[in-house]
C-alpha cells in the first residue's frame, strides 16, 4: 500500500519537499550539535533538560491520547469513529517516533542509547520508557497497518490484530505515566515531586491530544475532501473539554498545596513561573499566555452553539494545544529546574541550533504523518467509491 504515498497533486509534492528542507536543515543543525557537543544548545549544569526534553514530554501526550478514538470504537462499537480511528493511530506512531528522536537528540550521542538495552536497569524508569515508547510504536503501526490492509481487500482483520489493539489500551496509559515518575522520581525537584503528576499527564494529553486529532481531521477535510465525520469531532470536543477541566483543576491543586502549606521549596517552582523569582522573570509572560489560551479554549467550548461552528472549534482547539504546549511543553519542564538544590536561580535560554534540530524532528514527524494519511486516506475513498 505504501505504493499510494508516492502519488499526488502539485501541492502534495510541494508540501513533501517543504518538510524535506526542513529535515535537512534540521539534520546540519544535528551535525553541529555532534561535533561540538551539546554546548551548542542552553542547557548546562543547573537546566540539564531544555527544548528536546519538553518537546518529548509534549508528544508523550499526543501519542497517547489515540486511545480516546481507540476505546469509543474498538471497546464500545461507536461507529461514528470508524473514520477517525485511523487516523489516530496513524498520529500516535508519528508522535511517537518524535519522541525517541527528542531523547536521541538530547542524549548529545544517540550511540548510547544502546547502553539502556545492553546494560538494562529495571530499578531505572528510563528503561521502562523506552521499552514503552518501543513497544506502542509497533502496536499502533502494526494493528492500524493491518486493519487497513485488510479493508483494502474488502475482508475482515485478522482474528490476532484485535488482541493488540486492546492492549494499545493501557499500553497508551502506560508511556505518559512512566512519563510522569521519570520527572516525579527525582526528590531533588520539588516541582515535579507531586502524586498528581502522573493523572495530570493524562488530562493534558487527552486535552491537548485530542484538539489536535480533531484539527488533523479538519486539515484532511480541507485538503484531499475526507470527512471524518462530524459526530466524531462534536464527541471528541466534548472529550477535549472534561480533560482540559480536570487538567486546570489539578493545576489549581498545585497552587491550593505550595501556598497554604507555605513551604518555600514548593513555592519557589511556581512563583518563578507565574510571578518571577529574584528578578528572574523569562517565563511569566507566557506562563499567563498559557492560562489565558486554555480557560479561552474551554469557554469555546463549553458553549454547544460556538463548538458546532467549525471556525470557533479550530480556535478552540489551537488555543487548548497551544495552552498545553506553553504549560507541560516548556514550563513545566525548565520550571523545575528553578532554583537548583543549590538555590541558584539559572535562566535556561534555546539557540538557535537546538530550535532547527526541533524543526527537523517536527518535520521529520509531520512527514510520516503525511505518508501513512495518503495511503489511508487512498484506501478509504477506494472503498467508497
Amino acid at each position: 500500500m505504501i505504493e499510494k504515498a508516492l502519488k499526488g497533486s502539485r501541492n502534495y509534492w510541494l508540501w513533501i519537499g517543504l518538510l524535506l528542507l526542513g529535515i535537512g536543515a534540521g539534520s546540519v543543525a544535528f551535525s553541529r550539535q555532534m561535533w561540538e557537543g551539546l554546548t551548542v544548545t542552553g542547557m548546562g549544569r543547573d537546566v540539564s533538560w531544555g527544548l528536546y526534553i519538553a518537546q518529548f514530554t509534549f508528544f508523550v501526550g499526543v501519542a497517547a491520547s489515540a486511545v480516546m478514538v481507540v476505546i469509543p470504537y474498538y471497546l464500545h462499537n461507536q461507529k461514528a469513529f470508524a473514520k477517525t480511528v485511523i487516523v489516530g493511530e496513524f498520529m500516535a506512531v508519528a508522535a511517537t517516533l518524535m519522541c525517541m528522536l527528542f531523547i536521541l537528540a538530547d542524549m548529545g550521542r544517540p550511540d548510547r542509547v544502546l547502553n539502556v538495552l545492553l546494560y538494562p536497569s529495571p530499578h531505572a524508569m528510563v528503561f521502562w520508557d523506552v521499552m514503552v515508547l518501543n513497544g506502542y510504536l509497533v502496536i499502533n503501526l502494526v494493528s492500524a497497518w493491518t486493519v487497513l490492509g485488510a479493508e483494502r481487500k474488502g475482508v475482515p482483520p485478522p482474528a490476532w490484530v484485535k488482541p493488540i489493539i486492546y492492549l494499545s489500551i493501557p499500553w497508551a496509559f502506560s508511556i505518559h505515566t512512566v512519563t510522569a515518575f521519570l520527572y516525579a522520581g527525582l526528590p531533588g525537584r520539588h516541582l515535579w515531586l507531586t502524586a498528581v503528576l502522573a493523572p495530570r499527564f493524562l488530562a493534558s494529553a487527552f486535552a491537548a491530544g485530542t484538539s489536535l486529532l480533531i484539527l488533523v481531521t479538519l486539515i484532511l477535510k480541507k485538503t484531499t475532501g475526507f470527512d471524518a465525520g462530524n459526530e466524531a469531532r462534536q464527541k471528541l470536543a466534548v472529550l477535549a473539554t472534561y480533560a482540559g477541566v480536570a487538567n486546570f483543576f489539578m493545576i489549581g491543586t498545585e497552587f491550593f498545596t505550595a501556598f497554604y502549606s507555605n513551604v518555600p521549596a514548593h513555592m519557589h517552582g511556581l512563583q518563578y513561573l507565574f510571578f518571577g523569582l529574584e528578578g528572574k522573570s523569562a517565563l511569566v509572560p507566557w506562563m499567563w499566555l498559557s492560562l489565558l489560551l486554555g480557560f479561552g479554549a474551554l469557554a469555546i467550548l463549553f458553549n454547544p452553539k460556538l463548538r458546532h461552528t467549525s471556525k470557533w472549534l479550530v480556535a478552540a482547539c489551537v488555543g487548548m494545544v497551544s495552552s498545553i504546549w506553553i504549560d507541560k511543553g516548556v514550563g513545566l519542564v525548565l520550571g523545575g529546574f528553578v532554583p537548583s538544590p543549590l538555590e541558584e536561580i539559572t535562566e535556561y535560554g534555546v539557540t538557535l541550533t537546538e530550535l532547527t534540530v526541533t524543526l527537523g524532528i517536527w518535520a521529520v514527524g509531520i512527514l510520516v504523518l503525511t505518508l501513512l494519511l495518503k495511503v489511508a486516506v487512498t484506501v478509504k475513498k477506494e472503498q467508497e467509491a
